[in-house]
């Protein structure tokens, strides 16, 4: 029988609050405000990817830096 997954109190508020370092596909999707598919390859390309245990992790530290790379100086 599979064991249910504890639910974290706030969870919204800590991935909002960047409190998180890890995040699944789905929560880093959100809070970059865009597709799974989208944020799974830039997750991809950024290297923030872990795999632990079967379930995948992604480094938002990583990610961020990865897009903040791609500022323009002119805005």
């Amino acid at each position: 029988m599979p064991r249910t997954r504890k639910e974290v109190e706030n969870l919204e508020e800590l991935v909002k609050s960047k409190k998180k370092k890890y995040v699944r596909y789905a929560e880093g999707a959100e809070l970059f405000s865009m597709g799974l598919h989208s944020f799974q390859s830039l997750a991809k390309d950024a290297g923030a990817i872990r795999k632990v245990k079967g379930c995948v992790l992604v480094n938002l530290e990583k990610v961020e830096a990865f897009v903040e790379s791609f500022a323009e100086e002119d805005f």
